[in-house]
């Protein structure tokens, strides 16, 4: 279906997708990290936050071993310096999504 729009609609109309494209990648990547996010008492996986802005998506957790579980990095000292967990989570699954996503939006963008 083709839409026809006016020369001067055009930045509208670019920037209501890129608005929509912000906000849908940042809710799928909240949802992905979750289900993601190993689980043993649930506080972790409960923590992610979403922030929603026009042009920016933030998603966040500040649990404090959040970033040792999430990236492997900053491991305590009771890990023996090694990363694990109980699901055989891999370090850095944040950014792994990061990375579906982003080859999804450029697919998505390149339509047009």
């Amino acid at each position: 279906m083709t839409r026809r729009i006016k020369i001067t609609q055009v930045k509208d109309f670019y920037k209501e997708l890129i608005v929509d494209a912000v906000a849908g990648t940042t809710l799928e990547w909240t949802r992905r990290v979750k289900k993601a996010t190993p689980v043993d008492t649930g506080r972790l996986r409960a923590a992610w936050q979403t922030q929603i802005k026009p042009l920016e998506g933030i998603v966040s957790n500040n649990v404090v071993y959040a970033e040792p579980v999430c990236f492997g990095v900053n491991l305590p000292p009771s890990w023996g310096g090694k990363y694990r967990t109980k699901q055989k989570t891999v370090a850095g699954f944040p950014e792994l999504i990061g990375k579906e996503l982003e080859i999804y939006i450029n697919r998505q963008f390149g339509r047009f």
